[in-house]
């Protein structure tokens, strides 16, 4: 489980050690890293940066034979066109999307011995209905979604899996921190729950009227991850309130 020292990973990585999964937890700040593992009982803690190679060296190596791999780490900042220097599309790329590919070159040709293995991106709906802002991000999150339905043709026949869990807006604490900071500014009230509610409307306009919670994310992977999900490959699974307004 990559990026899983915080927030939405941290999440997914405390409902798969309860579901009774192994959990290996990864992040790039060991004392946070330890702290999660220690809270849900992992069986090991992967520290590295995987965008290198010998970072994701390390974090192989450490984690062993792995059956589910959940490519969560990423970063996004809240730059626009004029700012988003080829530097910084560069290495966003190689952080949010070659990271991932590291990690399944290193990790699913065990899974394809061994005739099971499951492979989930964590993506997002900026994939295919982006906005003007971030538009580097809005493109590695594309590329996540291109590239899990590649694999899964890659994989077909050898019971290995590859699918893409698509988040919305989501109420972790960096994205709580944040809207309560702006809230003032566009009048969106004191309360969270105002501000949850009028934040919705005006930035992420869904049908349920709040951001997601990172434990329903969790439980859209740990449905993929399972037995129930044998007979799903190359598929988006949206957890976005219905922000997302397309049939396909």
């Amino acid at each position: 489980m990559t990026g899983s020292n915080s927030g939405l990973g941290e999440a997914i990585a405390r409902l798969l050690a309860a579901e009774g999964a192994e959990v290996v937890v990864h992040g790039r700040d060991g004392a946070r890293a330890r702290k999660v593992a220690e809270d849900i009982g992992a069986v090991a803690v992967a520290i590295g940066d995987l965008a290198t190679d010998e970072g994701a060296d390390a974090v192989a190596a450490t984690a062993g034979e792995v059956d589910i791999l959940v490519n969560n780490a990423g970063a996004y900042d809240h730059l626009g066109w004029a700012d988003a220097t080829p530097q910084v599309w560069a290495r966003t790329y190689e952080v949010n999307v070659v990271s991932g590919v590291r990690m399944i070159q290193r990790l699913v040709p065990g899974m394809r011995e061994r005739g099971w293995g499951r492979v989930i991106q964590i993506g997002g709906g900026l994939s295919s209905q982006p906005m003007s802002m971030q538009p580097h991000y809005n493109a590695s999150l594309a590329a996540r979604h291109n590239l899990a339905v590649s694999l899964a043709r890659e994989l077909k026949d050898t019971g290995v899996t590859s699918n893409v869990v698509a988040p919305g807006a989501i109420r972790v604490d960096s994205v709580e921190r944040l809207l309560t900071e702006i809230a003032p500014e566009h009048g969106w009230g004191e309360s969270w729950e105002e501000i949850e509610r009028n934040a919705a409307r005006d930035f992420v306009p869904n049908d349920i009227g709040r951001f997601g919670r990172p434990e329903e994310i969790a439980g859209a992977v740990a449905y993929l991850a399972g037995p129930y999900a044998d007979y799903i490959s190359g598929a988006t699974l949206r957890v976005d309130g219905g922000t997302i307004r397309s049939v396909i």
